[in-house]
């Protein structure tokens, strides 16, 4: 009687295991290099104003770069081969012809982590139109999950930012490739040195009333970042400075990180009496309660190779930061 019960036992376990198995799947990791989208549509649309529009929309140049580069590396493939490893990629847009016009976005569908975007329509028309009305929106999603992988491969190895914690209250996760090239006081600059130039940046505070809000914002942050810039970094003759490329419009917007109010400034910076440039980011983080803004930059010195992955990168570091 004992051994029967043993084996009725075991039978309901492995018949509740399997209910279990019938709602969840086992999802491989996802794939792909970083900021490469792929786009699964028929070649012919591919071919068409379709694809033209995605090539308009997903591969429009970069803001702020010294050269021309695509916002993603686009890779097409027809639906009648997608399939197997192509079905891991990162990010994925799927256009479908013949449905009604809609466009989802879904999460984890093939592999994880993963964003799928479906765009469908009757015609090429509505097709089109679905991208065009939602493109901030697609291209959004798609580089919050690349900015989530970036984070990901760095936080593999951090370097010890304790020192940014103690004098600044801040922590930020960056690799143990960067250095901290120069502390002074509440200023830190962190570099990383690559085949072609150097990736860094620049934690620092500054008071509230340094950055007004309004139109003079921009204006404040360009004097700000100029004024720091000649006091800390020193270019490779004498007199020379970090600064603001003056025949470059920044670009210049109102977001959040970290929760709180931030400017974020995008533009091109050179040095004052010398041939070397590239471009920035810069971040102003609200800190009311220290009456402050956390500046924090990445800038790329990089000539004559293409920049978007580094300042990606620097852009994703820049994104984890936390104001104790």
């Amino acid at each position: 009687m004992k051994s029967l019960t043993t084996i009725f036992f075991v039978f309901v376990l492995l018949v509740s295991c399997n209910d279990n198995s019938k709602d969840q799947r086992i999802i491989p990791s996802s794939s792909g290099h970083i900021n490469t989208l792929l786009v699964v549509t028929d070649n012919l649309l591919w071919d068409d104003s379709v694809g033209e529009a995605i090539r308009n929309t997903f591969a429009a140049p970069v803001l702020a770069l010294n050269q021309e580069e695509p916002l993603f590396s686009l890779s097409q493939m027809p639906p009648q081969v997608f399939s197997g490893f192509a079905t891991k990629n990162r990010i994925i847009l799927k256009i479908e012809k013949g449905k009604p016009a809609n466009t989802s976005i879904n999460e984890d569908v093939y592999a994880k982590p993963q964003t799928l975007v479906v765009v469908s329509g009757m015609t090429n028309q509505e097709i089109i139109e679905q991208i065009t009305n939602n493109a901030s929106k697609i291209i959004s999603v798609f580089k919050k999950e690349e900015i989530k992988e970036r984070q990901r491969q760095i936080n593999k190895s951090l370097f010890d930012d304790k020192a940014l914690e103690k004098e600044l209250g801040v922590s930020l996760n960056f690799p143990t490739a960067y250095r901290i090239a120069k502390q002074d006081g509440k200023f830190f600059w962190i570099r990383k040195d690559i085949a072609t130039g150097t990736m860094d940046l620049m934690v620092y505070e500054v008071p509230l009333s340094n950055i007004k809000k309004g139109d003079s914002a921009v204006i404040d942050v360009v004097r700000m970042r100029d004024s720091i810039g000649e006091v800390h970094i020193q270019g490779p003759v004498e007199g020379s400075y970090l600064m603001t490329e003056e025949a470059f419009t920044p670009y210049f917007y109102e977001t959040i990180l970290d929760n709180k109010p931030t400017f974020e400034t995008k533009g091109l910076w050179d040095v004052k009496n010398a041939f070397m440039s590239g471009p920035f980011i810069n971040y102003a983080i609200e800190d009311k309660l220290n009456n402050r803004y956390i500046v924090i930059e990445g800038y790329v010195f990089a000539p004559s190779v293409e920049k978007r992955d580094y300042i990606f990168e620097l852009e994703a570091i820049i994104k984890s930061i936390k104001i104790k």
